[in-house]
């Protein structure tokens, strides 16, 4: 059975987390009995978890080339967990994928959470073995404390919500060509096989659906990431993009993404790279090599907005909104992080959570390279801005947590590109100190405020006086000149 993962992404933990992989370099039962369970009992809600057996590791990192299994290995291992499923209480069997990696046989698990947490295992394969609960603790699988005994119980009937049956909807409410275009873009073999397998069969293997025979439905995880309109079954699973063209938010275009999750996502990061993103070079008096940032930094607003698509209540209406003002972009998500992120964690260099809201997203916008890794976001983002010479980013929740809020300011350089080439266009006719100063720009008519924003200008010979032979006369205004027009000109053009 193909997995819908790539094979070697996930062997070099760009797809998923370490402490997400076991590798094992042969066949040892009690061990990888007591990891299924653990990642079946998914504490961190992680989504479970890998075991490969037939690759060595050291210092937690797979040996390749592996050290594989012989042919005859292959059936009698695959019996052999099957059997050794059967001992899990409740019940739980994971997806199992004999593959050729490198000429060399391997066996794959993908044991994901499990729905009827908690499962115990025996502590050995003896008959009358104890029972006990197994988690994972960083990369390591152990028997769970008094602590983690109580919060498997606690998870007990608790499956996250993109992960539960959806029973309004029917297996018709997922789409083959959104599943096949996923499937090819993470390179998985799945894709080969998803036009020769029946399409209930193809939904089972990539866990979209759940229920008995009879009574087989979608999960909100498949109906968000592989229905053509999600939004019937979440109302507010979609992204709004407003783009502001005056400092009172008066004047502005909006712009909505629906659909798949996954694809309102790449099409809003898209749109705002084409309409959003712009590049400065700027020439240095004594170096050879230009100074070069963006406006903002892709990156950060990528991981920005991939992070309120990944940790943002499907349960809750309110659609994604991202505000692109003259100075700054605001990206805001409902409700706020679980705990026990709050805005003092906010503020730390790196965020750990234990909760995760949508672990099966996670896990798809992960194999699509739209998000970083668990607890790397925010770092992602802050680096991106450091680099590009911007402001730090902000990130914040009300008191109630009712949102999430991310912050990005514009590069003061480009703030000032943005206000020169404001001045310029309002001095198409002459305009007086305080039309530019408080009208325009809603500042103080100071001499401050004159020196910073209207004296430069002149002084670069973009703008004029209109009385030039006094230019401290009451009735003095400004007036745009033909240099300063080209260079609006040369602006719009780039």
């Amino acid at each position: 059975m193909a997995l819908p993962v790539n094979i070697s992404t996930l062997l070099n933990g760009n797809s998923v987390e370490w402490e997400r992989l076991e590798l094992k370099k042969g066949w040892n039962e009690e061990s990888i009995l007591h990891t299924i369970c653990a990642f079946a009992n998914d504490i961190n809600n992680w989504n479970g978890g890998y075991i490969v057996i037939g690759i060595e590791e050291k210092n937690g990192k797979p040996v390749l080339p592996p050290f594989g299994l012989e042919d005859n290995q292959l059936d009698s291992i695959q019996k052999k967990l099957i059997e050794l499923s059967k001992r899990l209480h409740p019940n739980y069997f994971p997806v199992i994928e004999p593959v050729r990696y490198q000429d060399k046989n391997i066996i794959i698990l993908w044991c994901p959470g499990g729905d009827y947490r908690p499962y115990s295992a025996p502590e050995n394969i003896g008959k009358k073995a104890q029972k006990f609960y197994y988690a994972r603790r960083g990369s390591q699988t152990i028997k769970a404390n008094k602590e983690e005994e109580r919060t498997l119980l606690e998870l007990t009937a608790k499956v996250p919500f993109d992960d539960r049956i959806n029973h309004h909807a029917t297996i018709e409410n997922l789409s083959l060509p959104l599943i096949r275009i996923f499937l090819q873009k993470v390179g998985s073999k799945l894709f080969e096989d998803a036009h020769k397998i029946e399409f209930i069969e193809l939904c089972k293997q990539m866990q979209i659906v759940k229920g008995s025979t009879e009574y087989l439905r979608p999960t909100n995880v498949g109906l968000l990431m592989f229905s053509e309109n999600p939004q019937q079954f979440f109302p507010g699973a979609y992204i709004d993009i407003a783009i502001y063209k005056d400092n009172d938010g008066i004047e502005y275009t909006q712009k909505e993404f629906k659909g798949s999750i996954y694809q309102q996502l790449e099409k809003a990061l898209d749109f705002i790279n084409t309409n959003v993103i712009k590049e400065t070079v700027k020439k240095q008096p004594g170096i050879a090599e230009a100074k070069r940032f963006y406006n903002y930094p892709f990156e950060a607003i990528e991981e920005a907005l991939a992070n309120a698509v990944y940790h943002r209540s499907y349960e809750h209406e309110n659609q994604i909104e991202v505000h692109i003002r003259l100075n700054k972009i605001e990206i805001i998500s409902y409700p706020g992080a679980l705990p026990p992120v709050d805005n003092e964690a906010l503020k730390k260099e790196r965020i750990v959570a234990r909760v995760y809201r949508n672990r099966r997203i996670g896990n798809f916008l992960k194999e699509l390279n739209l998000t970083e890794a668990k607890g790397t976001g925010i770092p992602t983002i802050r680096k991106a801005m450091k680099e590009n010479g911007s402001p730090q980013p902000v990130f914040m929740m009300d008191k109630d947590k009712m949102y999430f809020l991310c912050v990005l300011e514009i590069h003061p350089e480009s703030m000032d590109n943005i206000k020169e080439n404001t001045i310029l266009t309002f001095c198409q006719s002459p305009k007086s100190r305080k039309e530019i100063l408080t009208d325009l720009l809603k500042l103080s008519n100071q001499t401050f405020n004159f020196n910073k924003n209207i004296l430069p200008l002149i002084e670069k010979g973009w703008l004029n006086y209109t009385i030039p032979e006094n230019i401290n006369s009451k009735n003095q205004k400004y007036i745009i000149t033909k240099k300063g027009k080209d260079l609006l000109k040369d602006k719009l053009t780039k």
